[in-house]
């Protein structure tokens, strides 16, 4: 996963407005106690980053893979 996808994964489950502010200031202990945008700038890998953030939020498995290519033509239109 690269953090275009992360960050195209965390707009379209959250929502693009509440996405950003999500990652900024919520604090994950399996981060090290880094939000999710300092855990993408320490080096964290962003699928780990994702599957930290999407259990905090207890988002359902069928709602953490989204098909982005697809959510992105939908965008389009």
């Amino acid at each position: 996963m690269r953090h275009s996808e992360f960050w195209q994964l965390a707009e379209e489950v959250f929502g693009p407005e509440y996405a950003r502010s999500l990652a900024s200031d919520i604090v994950l202990s399996r981060l090290g106690g880094r939000t999710p945008v300092q855990g993408l700038d320490a080096g964290i890998p962003p699928r780990d980053v994702w599957e930290a953030l999407c259990d905090a939020q207890d988002v359902p498995p069928e709602r953490r893979w989204i098909d982005t290519r697809e959510a992105n033509r939908r965008h389009r239109r």
